[in-house]
């Protein structure tokens, strides 16, 4: 059965931000991810604390976090709580890091590939309960052991470069697509889907954008997409048509106002290629289209959650015909 979740940026309180997920929670959304964007929003284990405590059925995690900024031994412990909590609820997110994150920490990425490679082993590990020993490329660990939390914590990985992909399809329980070119959706499926894995476990692929059906939605996508485009690889910015002088434009601005100023030199007819636009029906009909290719969730991002309860209540609507 299609699925439906959210993925919250914490810009407002925890309380907030719980009440909104228990909301969602009541609306038929069975996942909650909340974003870990560091020093730009609050703290993401102390929300989805707050989240736990609020809610009863719906899963919770970080979607996405890093190990640039946390060891991932912590993160294992944060996340091995958090499950423990809220009675075996909690799954983790994690990729890379992006700018967003990483620029106001002055943290440049060196080897990311590897660095998620090795956090997703030193994780597995530590979930196993085992005591662990490990020394690898990028991280080192031990003795060490988690004695709390599930064994089954399940992990999701999330990126656009084939070899993440790659990663994701062979040691991941999900993978993670956000504002994914849409023309490229269906192969980036299948080629998930057809990589041997570790295990005989199904990949949960989840795809994530924006539902953009009015003209402020489409200014806000602009924004969001600033960011997103100017870390895309330079494959999808050729097909696009998006230049260097585009590129430069972008990233001078993210510079000088964030996300908000960079959207004003994002174009619409590049948010037409990564967002659900257009009418509610029109944009229902496209995303089971997707969900015929393959993918096994929509993640609904919520960017304001002051304002967020007829965002839920739309995307909600699209899956009733699923639940009844």
């Amino acid at each position: 059965m299609p699925q439906l979740s959210l993925n919250i940026m914490p810009t407002t309180s925890a309380g907030e931000i719980s009440e909104l997920a228990a909301y969602a929670e009541s609306k038929g959304f069975f996942r909650c991810w909340v974003y870990d964007e560091g020093l730009v929003t609050r703290d993401v284990y102390i929300v989805l604390a707050a989240i736990a405590a609020k809610t009863e059925k719906i899963l919770i995690g970080p979607g996405i976090t890093n190990a640039y900024v946390r060891h991932p031994g912590v993160t294992a412990s944060a996340i091995a709580t958090l499950d423990e909590f809220s009675n075996g609820r909690a799954f983790i997110g994690l990729g890379s890091g992006g700018g967003l994150t990483l620029d106001p920490m002055k943290i440049e990425r060196h080897k990311p590939l590897t660095l998620v490679r090795e956090t997703v082993e030193v994780l597995r590990l530590l979930f196993s309960g085992k005591t662990v020993n490990f020394s690898g490329e990028k991280l080192s660990l031990g003795p060490a052991k988690l004695n709390y939390g599930s064994k089954e914590i399940e992990i999701f990985l999330a990126g656009r470069g084939p070899k993440m992909l790659e990663l994701g399809a062979q040691k991941a329980d999900g993978f993670y697509l956000s504002y994914i070119y849409k023309r490229h959706l269906p192969d980036v499926i299948a080629k998930l889907r057809s990589v041997n894995r570790t295990d005989s476990k199904k990949l949960n692929i989840v795809y994530s954008t924006m539902l953009v059906t009015e003209e402020k939605e489409l200014e806000d996508a602009k924004c969001q997409l600033s960011f997103r485009l100017v870390d895309s690889p330079a494959n999808i910015k050729e097909e696009i048509g998006m230049t260097q002088e585009d590129e430069a434009k972008i990233k001078d601005a993210l510079k000088e106002g964030g996300p908000k100023l960079a959207g004003k030199f994002v174009k619409e007819e590049w948010v037409e290629e990564f967002t659900l636009i257009g009418n509610l029906d029109s944009c229902k009909e496209e995303l089971f289209r997707f969900f015929e290719a393959g993918i096994d969730e929509f993640q609904l991002p919520v960017y304001e959650p002051k304002s967020a309860e007829k965002d839920i209540e739309r995307a909600a609507t699209f899956f009733e015909d699923e639940r009844s």
